[in-house]
């Protein structure tokens, strides 16, 4: 394995999108945010980052600080919490929510005017014909860096499960390697389910690399990684899919 292969990815999302994501896959609203779930899932993710080699940005470690302090400020004991009237304005979670309700607010008008631009990209008037033209049907839904990090770890738990012989006998993986596996297996023109990509794997480092070389090919604009509905499997399909 290539100790000192280092992931940078265009597609990266701040802090804030890590923590829309943690709620949303959890179904929850904003407003009912658990501090101690969060921050351990935010934990989480960033140990992911550490074991995939992926260069974290600082306002990601930042944003852990924080979530760290108003974790312990949402501890103290009951005799040192704000009086009743002040509870909603003190409440340590209040200023993180401000910050989620704002972000979503201009995530969600920036995904709208990118969805009507698509829809003008796909609209040829004809001059002198008087009918409406037909808009194609929309690309399934991007799939972003934190939903494909929560499909990897979930590979990895399945992994866990099994004995891991090949770990024992020291196999060497490269990026280049899997980037190479990746691209025939993309040969046809179909996509392929993600978790197919791994299927016949028995080495944590193996998922490793071939992962990393998946996100390589995502930053590379080769392939793309997308998901019909938002429980569904994710696939991996050709750029031009």
């Amino acid at each position: 394995m290539e100790t000192e292969y280092k992931v940078r990815l265009e597609i990266f999302e701040g802090p804030l999108d890590l923590l829309l994501y943690l709620i949303k896959r959890d179904e929850l609203e904003i407003f009912d945010i658990s501090l101690e779930r969060i921050t351990q899932q935010y934990l989480v993710y960033l140990q992911a980052f550490k074991e995939l080699n992926i260069d974290v940005a600082g306002e990601f470690v930042v944003m852990a600080a924080n979530l760290i302090y108003l974790k312990s400020r949402s501890l103290l004991p009951v005799d040192q919490q704000p009086p009743e009237e002040d509870v909603e304005e003190d409440d340590p979670r209040w200023d993180l929510i401000r910050q989620l309700i704002e972000y979503k607010k201009f995530k969600e008008a920036a995904g709208e005017l990118q969805i009507r631009e698509l829809e003008q990209e796909r609209i040829f008037a004809r001059i002198g014909d008087g009918s409406v033209p037909q808009v194609a049907p929309l690309h399934l839904g991007e799939v972003g860096i934190f939903q494909l990090i929560n499909a990897f770890q979930n590979v990895l738990k399945r992994l866990d499960s099994k004995e891991d012989l090949r770990e024992m006998f020291g196999e060497n993986f490269t990026v280049s390697d899997k980037i190479e596996r990746i691209l025939q297996c993309m040969a046809g023109g179909k996509p392929i389910r993600f978790s197919d990509l791994f299927a016949r794997m028995a080495s944590r480092v193996e998922i490793v690399v071939t992962f990393l070389a998946l996100l390589e090919l995502i930053r590379l604009k080769q392939v793309r990684a997308i998901q019909a509905d938002p429980f569904q499997e994710i696939e991996i399909a050709p750029l031009a899919q």
